[in-house]
């Protein structure tokens, strides 16, 4: 047990973070991820060292691990859209398409114009060879942002459409 005032564990607590964020941001998830795990000793349930931890260690590709991060936030925010959004993506990785479409599609529930959701969908839908939903999505979400479609003219996962003509009308 500590001496700690509530303030001050607070401000530790905030530092924690910050040194977290700043090592995540420099492109050192390692580093992250230990200033994280040290805010969870305290606040097991912190949402933002939670989902942080969760996207360093996807940098790593220890997508199972991230996974279990977003889920203790999931578990007690089940719409925590970034959450949802990082899980959805952990899954895409580990080729669990049907699961990681089902984590969008909470997203889409609350909030059908996601632009983050509509377009990892569109790229796990592609994967699945489901070609007309994949490009559907990704004519709706080049709508509401331009800027998917050249992201979606690089990016791997809709490589089986890089000849179709309807891939090339919305990416071009």
């Amino acid at each position: 047990m500590n001496d700690w005032s509530e303030d001050e564990e607070e401000s530790i607590i905030r530092n924690l973070y910050n040194i977290g964020l700043a090592h995540a941001n420099r492109g050192k998830p390692r580093e992250a991820i230990f200033y994280f795990e040290q805010i969870l000793k305290v606040e097991p349930t912190h949402v933002g060292a939670l989902v942080n931890k969760g996207n360093a260690l996807g940098k790593l590709g220890r997508y199972e691990e991230a996974i279990l991060s977003y889920e203790v936030v999931l578990a007690r925010m089940p719409t925590h859209s970034t959450s949802l959004l990082n899980k959805g993506l952990a899954l895409h990785y580990l080729l669990r398409y049907d699961e990681a479409i089902s984590c969008y599609n909470t997203v889409l529930v609350r909030d059908p114009g996601n632009p983050a959701a509509l377009y990892q969908k569109a790229c796990s839908c592609v994967l699945k060879n489901q070609p007309d939903e994949s490009l559907a999505l990704l004519e709706r979400v080049v709508k509401i942002d331009p800027a998917y479609a050249s992201k979606a003219s690089r990016d791997d996962d809709f490589l089986s459409l890089r000849d179709d003509s309807r891939f090339k009308a919305i990416t071009t």
